[in-house]
């Protein structure tokens, strides 16, 4: 059972988006930039990527879990650990360079795509049909559950999957996107369901490494 119920939920975000006004356009513009690389990679543009999650996961967890979530769950302290700790990594990403992220084919490009859209575009739509409104609502690049779900759809687009990438993320899948069915935010039910897609992407690729290394110690 939650320490807090549905409207307390909302009265959080209502005063937390009034607090850093316009800080939302400045995270929508830095999803902008991120599509940009992603459409016309340059050799930074992994360490760009890198850097705008890690702001984005540091900010959501000090600003949005630490300094407000917390006044109604205590849990809020752990969870801000959690994307510190998240963004931080992403930061060190940044720093050495290793994300090789661009547009990619397949099942797993477009899904990607697909998450980065609904992230950006979808999310807040179909938070809007179900009635609510800003800014008792959690926006993109500053809440949790959007943010994760467009990191996902941004690991995906890397090569090879960062599975030390995805373990903070995977397990917010589970913690955040309960908000679905107790807190009544039906927006978080791809949440969910993102988490499901990438765990089971991340075993088809580690059966498929397995196999080919298999396949070349048969052959050696």
């Amino acid at each position: 059972m939650l320490p807090f119920g549905h409207d307390a939920f909302i009265d959080v975000f209502r005063a937390y988006n009034t607090a850093i006004w316009p800080a939302q356009i400045a995270a929508y513009l830095l999803g902008a930039t991120v599509l940009l690389l992603l459409i016309r990679p340059t050799p930074l543009s992994g360490k760009a990527v890198a850097a705008i999650l890690g702001l984005m996961w540091l900010w959501t967890g000090l600003a949005y879990h630490a300094a407000f979530f917390s006044a109604i769950n205590r849990a809020a302290y752990g969870f801000a650990a959690l994307f510190v700790v998240q963004g931080l990594m992403l930061m060190w990403v940044a720093v050495t360079g290793r994300l090789d992220i661009r547009i990619r084919g397949g099942v797993r490009g477009g899904i990607g795509l697909g998450m980065i859209a609904y992230a950006m575009l979808l999310y807040p739509v179909i938070g809007a049909m179900a009635g609510q409104s800003y800014p008792g609502v959690p926006v993109f690049g500053v809440a949790p559950c959007p943010l994760v779900i467009f990191t996902f759809g941004l690991l995906l687009m890397a090569d090879p999957l960062p599975l030390r990438l995805l373990i903070v993320p995977l397990l917010w899948s589970l913690i955040g996107g309960s908000a679905a069915f107790l807190l009544r935010i039906p927006q978080d039910w791809v949440l969910l369901l993102s988490g499901v897609v990438v765990a089971a992407m991340l075993l088809l690729a580690r059966r498929r490494r397995d196999k080919s290394e298999a396949s070349a110690t048969t052959h050696s």
